[in-house]
């Protein structure tokens, strides 16, 4: 590769790592040709780039990034290096684990960059494919940040007669729920606290 053949791909690297919230590093030493194969079939069903470049190029297209977070990187780049870049940070793990079952041990996973943190060390794949997406949390706030309305739609729809049994048996209800911090508002004031 000639120096400017260097600098392009340097330059490309460098828009894709600025471009990208995730990626790992992986260490395909040691897979034959058709693990090799095999495994990028997985990466192209799966929406997953894989590419295969010297370490010295990746380095210098993360010096590059204004981003300073993937130093920590550094330390990984060693041996043979395939870039997985993805548009989440659970997919490539999830894959990583699911080929494994099939082919072996490799690829191992060197480091990985999660939206600005670095994971890094095969050890910490179990960990990356528990990790919960963004929209799984969002989708699980929003459970949360509906299920006070939904109880308080639930609590005036409900007859008078249901409303007072809530009470009664400290329910689920906006009424229930209020009882139970005016009562504890109570306590907190019989023994002077503020």
């Amino acid at each position: 590769m000639t120096k400017p053949e260097k600098t392009v791909l340097i330059e490309e690297l460098a828009d894709k790592f600025g471009e990208t919230r995730f990626f790992y590093l992986t260490d395909f030493t040691h897979m034959t040709v058709k693990e090799t194969n095999a495994f990028r079939r997985k990466c192209f069903q799966n929406n997953i780039e894989m590419r295969v470049v010297k370490n010295k190029i990746i380095v210098r297209a993360l010096e590059r990034v204004s981003e300073t977070g993937y130093t920590g990187l550094f330390s990984s780049l060693k041996g043979h290096t395939a870039v997985l870049f993805a548009e989440d940070g659970k997919t490539p793990a999830v894959m990583l684990k699911e080929h494994r079952t099939t082919g072996g041990d490799k690829p191992l996973l060197k480091a990985a960059y999660i939206d600005s943190d670095v994971i890094v060390g095969d050890d910490q794949l179990d960990f990356l494919t528990k990790m919960k997406s963004k929209a799984d949390l969002l989708g699980e706030l929003l459970g949360l940040l509906q299920s006070p309305a939904t109880n308080l739609a639930s609590a005036l729809k409900a007859p008078e007669q249901d409303l007072v049994g809530a009470l009664n048996y400290g329910g689920n209800t906006l009424m229930g729920l209020l009882k139970a911090i005016e009562e504890k508002m109570l306590e907190k004031n019989k023994f002077g606290f503020q």
